[in-house]
């Protein structure tokens, strides 16, 4: 890390903190040369490779941005798409991979975009899987439900069990 002081070549690493979100690294550094600190914040890159090779920067505004469209006209705050897109990078930065491909990101957003608004999901995954038929529609309406029927169940269950537990 050059000085952006006198340009000297190195310098020191007196403090670091992480971020409040955990994506970035503040140091505060030091130059051995002239003596004058400053601050560096760092980040992985995480770039993104589309269907057409070309590679660019990940990018939560592009997330917030797709989904937003399949939410028109449903009960989604921006809070709750800035959360998805939070939760879409989180997914994507655990595979540990700096560059990752679209078609990847597109599946991350499917399972929080359908416990966020079921409507939403399947508009966007009708448009991102390309569903052509009503078949299509239907099979992924089958899912959402036995999932949906199954979730409930295991809930009850609970909740039986907490009541169980209280007496």
């Amino acid at each position: 890390m050059h000085c952006p002081f006198c340009r000297h070549a190195d310098s020191r690493v007196i403090d670091s903190r992480t971020s409040e979100d955990g994506v970035s690294i503040r140091r505060r550094r030091e130059c051995p040369e002239c003596g004058k600190r400053f601050s560096t914040t760092e980040t992985a890159s995480l770039t993104v490779v589309k269907r057409s090779g070309v590679i660019e920067p990940f990018s939560r505004h592009k997330i917030v941005n797709g989904v937003r469209k399949a939410c028109q006209g449903r009960p989604v705050s921006e809070a709750d798409l800035a959360l998805l897109a939070q939760t879409v990078e989180e997914t994507v930065r655990t595979t540990g991979s700096s560059q990752i491909e679209a078609n990847e990101i597109g599946l991350a957003i499917l399972e929080p975009l359908r416990k966020l608004d079921e409507v939403a999901f399947m508009r966007f995954a009708s448009v991102y899987q390309g569903w052509e038929t009503l078949d299509d529609f239907e099979a992924a309406i089958n899912v959402l439900r036995s999932t949906r029927d199954a979730t409930s169940e295991l809930d009850s269950k609970r909740e039986g069990i907490s009541e169980l537990s209280q007496r």
